[in-house]
Protein backbone atom coordinates (compact mmCIF):
# COMPACT_ATOMS: atom_id res chain seq x y z
CA UNK A 1 0.00 0.00 0.00
CA UNK A 2 2.67 2.15 1.17
CA UNK A 3 4.47 1.74 -2.14
CA UNK A 4 1.59 1.96 -4.21
CA UNK A 5 0.39 5.55 -3.06
CA UNK A 6 4.01 6.56 -3.39
CA UNK A 7 4.23 5.90 -6.55
CA UNK A 8 0.58 7.48 -7.27
CA UNK A 9 2.30 11.17 -5.52
CA UNK A 10 5.19 10.87 -7.78
CA UNK A 11 3.50 10.21 -10.82
CA UNK A 12 1.03 13.00 -10.04
CA UNK A 13 3.48 15.22 -8.99
CA UNK A 14 5.40 14.60 -12.78
CA UNK A 15 1.82 15.28 -14.60
CA UNK A 16 1.42 18.71 -12.54
CA UNK A 17 4.36 19.82 -12.97
CA UNK A 18 5.35 18.68 -16.59
CA UNK A 19 1.77 19.08 -18.04
CA UNK A 20 2.18 16.91 -21.02
CA UNK A 21 -0.72 15.00 -22.31
CA UNK A 22 0.99 13.15 -25.28
CA UNK A 23 0.88 9.29 -24.92
CA UNK A 24 4.38 8.70 -25.24
CA UNK A 25 5.27 11.55 -22.77
CA UNK A 26 2.98 9.86 -20.24
CA UNK A 27 4.71 6.21 -21.09
CA UNK A 28 7.74 7.93 -20.21
CA UNK A 29 6.60 9.65 -16.78
CA UNK A 30 4.74 6.16 -15.96
CA UNK A 31 8.30 4.16 -16.81
CA UNK A 32 10.35 7.09 -14.55
CA UNK A 33 7.97 6.32 -11.81
CA UNK A 34 8.44 2.76 -11.83
CA UNK A 35 11.96 3.08 -11.82
CA UNK A 36 11.84 5.92 -9.05
CA UNK A 37 10.17 3.12 -7.32
CA UNK A 38 12.29 0.09 -7.82
CA UNK A 39 15.46 1.96 -7.05
CA UNK A 40 13.59 3.38 -3.63
CA UNK A 41 12.58 -0.20 -2.47
CA UNK A 42 15.73 -1.07 -3.66
CA UNK A 43 17.64 0.73 -1.51
CA UNK A 44 14.76 0.18 1.58
CA UNK A 45 14.21 4.07 1.63
CA UNK A 46 10.17 3.78 1.69
CA UNK A 47 10.09 3.67 5.45
CA UNK A 48 7.78 5.38 8.23
CA UNK A 49 9.59 8.54 8.36
CA UNK A 50 9.56 9.03 4.42
CA UNK A 51 6.38 8.32 4.65
CA UNK A 52 4.68 10.90 6.49
CA UNK A 53 1.24 10.24 5.42
CA UNK A 54 0.26 9.22 8.64
CA UNK A 55 0.22 12.14 10.14
CA UNK A 56 -1.57 13.74 6.84
CA UNK A 57 -4.87 15.40 6.96
CA UNK A 58 -3.37 17.47 10.89
CA UNK A 59 -0.09 18.35 8.46
CA UNK A 60 -2.53 20.04 6.22
CA UNK A 61 -3.84 21.84 9.48
CA UNK A 62 -0.33 22.28 10.82
CA UNK A 63 0.54 23.79 7.57
CA UNK A 64 -2.13 26.81 7.67
CA UNK A 65 -1.32 27.19 11.15
CA UNK A 66 2.71 27.73 10.61
CA UNK A 67 1.87 30.07 7.69
CA UNK A 68 0.09 32.48 9.87
CA UNK A 69 2.94 32.18 12.29
CA UNK A 70 5.62 32.69 9.52
CA UNK A 71 3.67 36.37 8.49
CA UNK A 72 3.11 37.24 12.43
CA UNK A 73 7.15 36.85 12.53
CA UNK A 74 7.73 38.82 9.54
CA UNK A 75 5.94 41.72 10.62
CA UNK A 76 7.46 41.69 14.06
CA UNK A 77 10.81 40.99 12.12
CA UNK A 78 9.74 44.51 10.31
CA UNK A 79 9.25 46.32 12.76
CA UNK A 80 12.25 45.81 14.74
CA UNK A 81 14.21 46.13 11.85
CA UNK A 82 12.27 49.97 10.52
CA UNK A 83 11.74 51.13 14.35
CA UNK A 84 14.41 52.61 16.81
CA UNK A 85 12.09 52.14 19.90
CA UNK A 86 11.66 48.29 19.22
CA UNK A 87 14.51 46.42 20.46
CA UNK A 88 16.67 43.34 19.17
CA UNK A 89 17.86 41.64 22.04
CA UNK A 90 19.04 38.16 20.39
CA UNK A 91 18.41 34.73 23.14
CA UNK A 92 19.75 31.76 22.96
CA UNK A 93 17.88 29.07 25.00
CA UNK A 94 17.13 25.46 24.92
CA UNK A 95 13.84 24.28 25.37
CA UNK A 96 11.96 20.57 25.71
CA UNK A 97 11.17 18.75 22.59
CA UNK A 98 8.12 17.20 23.81
CA UNK A 99 6.86 15.50 20.77
CA UNK A 100 7.21 11.61 21.06
CA UNK A 101 8.48 10.29 17.63
CA UNK A 102 11.59 11.97 15.95
CA UNK A 103 9.73 12.77 12.46
CA UNK A 104 7.87 15.61 14.62
CA UNK A 105 10.54 16.67 16.79
CA UNK A 106 12.20 17.64 13.25
CA UNK A 107 9.16 19.49 11.84
CA UNK A 108 9.13 21.04 15.02
CA UNK A 109 13.15 22.31 14.74
CA UNK A 110 12.29 23.27 11.29
CA UNK A 111 9.17 25.03 11.77
CA UNK A 112 10.89 27.03 14.29
CA UNK A 113 13.49 27.81 11.71
CA UNK A 114 11.36 28.37 9.04
CA UNK A 115 9.66 31.33 11.38
CA UNK A 116 11.58 34.49 10.82
CA UNK A 117 13.57 35.93 13.73
CA UNK A 118 14.38 32.48 14.88
CA UNK A 119 16.80 29.89 14.77
CA UNK A 120 17.30 25.97 16.01
CA UNK A 121 20.85 26.06 16.70
CA UNK A 122 20.64 22.00 17.64
CA UNK A 123 18.37 19.04 18.15
CA UNK A 124 19.75 16.83 20.71
CA UNK A 125 17.26 14.13 22.16
CA UNK A 126 14.46 15.97 24.07
CA UNK A 127 16.42 19.60 23.71
CA UNK A 128 16.20 22.36 21.29
CA UNK A 129 18.74 24.93 21.27
CA UNK A 130 17.04 28.03 19.99
CA UNK A 131 18.27 31.49 18.71
CA UNK A 132 15.73 34.58 18.69
CA UNK A 133 15.95 37.93 17.95
CA UNK A 134 14.04 38.74 21.32
CA UNK A 135 13.15 37.76 24.40
CA UNK A 136 9.57 38.13 23.62
CA UNK A 137 10.32 35.40 20.47
CA UNK A 138 11.89 33.03 23.02
CA UNK A 139 9.29 33.71 25.40
CA UNK A 140 6.48 32.79 23.01
CA UNK A 141 8.34 29.42 22.19
CA UNK A 142 8.72 28.78 25.85
CA UNK A 143 4.95 29.06 26.38
CA UNK A 144 4.98 25.71 23.74
CA UNK A 145 2.11 26.59 21.41
CA UNK A 146 3.96 26.29 18.51
CA UNK A 147 4.98 22.89 20.23
CA UNK A 148 1.30 21.63 20.92
CA UNK A 149 0.19 22.21 17.06
CA UNK A 150 2.98 20.01 15.59
CA UNK A 151 1.21 16.49 14.44
CA UNK A 152 2.48 13.54 15.47
CA UNK A 153 3.24 10.15 13.67
CA UNK A 154 1.87 7.93 16.77
CA UNK A 155 2.89 4.83 15.19
CA UNK A 156 6.71 5.55 15.42
CA UNK A 157 7.33 6.52 17.74
CA UNK A 158 11.57 6.55 18.66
Amino acid sequence: MRTLSTASLIFIFWFVLSGHTETLLIAFGIASTGLTIYLSRRMNIIDDESYPFKIGFSLVRYNLYLVKEILLANIDVTKRILSPSVTINPQVAELPASQRSDLSKVIYANSITLTPGTVTLELAGDKLKVHALSHEGIEDLKQGNMAKQVPENKEHVS
